[in-house]
C-alpha cells in the first residue's frame, strides 16, 4: 500500500489531499478515514489504498501511521500573551459559574467553547 502525508484537510467540506511519497497528489474524502476519525491534520503520515477516479487518484481506505502532529512551537503565542489570555478566561469562567449556579446556561456558550479549544491547542503545542 502506498504511503504519504496529508497536504491539507478541510473538516467542514469533508475532503483534502494527500501527497504520496512518490509526489503524486491523492484526493482524500472523509468517508475514507478510519472509523471514529473525523479529521486529520496536515503532515499526518498515512497508508492508503488508491483507486483511479474521473479526476485522478483517490484514497480508498486510510490507516494512520503516526499520531497527528500538534501545532508547531513557532505558531504558539508567547508565554506572556498566554498568561493574559488565561487570566481573562478565568475571570469569564468565574462569571459564568455564577450564572450556572443560578440555573442559567451562558448565551455565548458556543463562542466560549471555541475559545477554550483554542487555548487548549495553544497549551498542547
Amino acid at each position: 500500500m502506498p504511503t504519504g502525508k496529508v497536504k491539507f484537510y478541510d473538516e467542514q467540506k469533508g475532503f483534502g489531499f494527500i501527497t504520496g511519497d512518490d509526489g503524486e497528489p491523492v484526493f482524500l474524502h472523509a468517508s475514507s478515514l478510519p472509523d471514529g476519525t473525523t479529521s486529520v491534520k496536515a503532515g499526518t503520515r498515512l497508508e492508503y489504498g488508491v483507486v483511479q477516479g474521473k479526476k485522478g487518484s483517490q484514497a480508498l481506505t486510510v490507516r494512520l501511521l503516526e499520531a497527528q502532529p500538534s501545532l508547531s512551537k513557532r505558531s504558539r503565542r508567547s508565554a506572556d500573551d498566554m498568561a493574559v489570555i488565561v487570566e481573562d478566561l478565568v475571570k469569564e469562567l468565574d462569571r459564568i459559574s455564577g450564572d450556572l449556579r443560578r440555573g442559567h446556561y451562558p448565551k455565548n456558550g458556543e463562542r466560549l467553547a471555541a475559545i477554550l479549544r483554542h487555548v487548549a491547542d495553544q497549551l498542547d503545542a
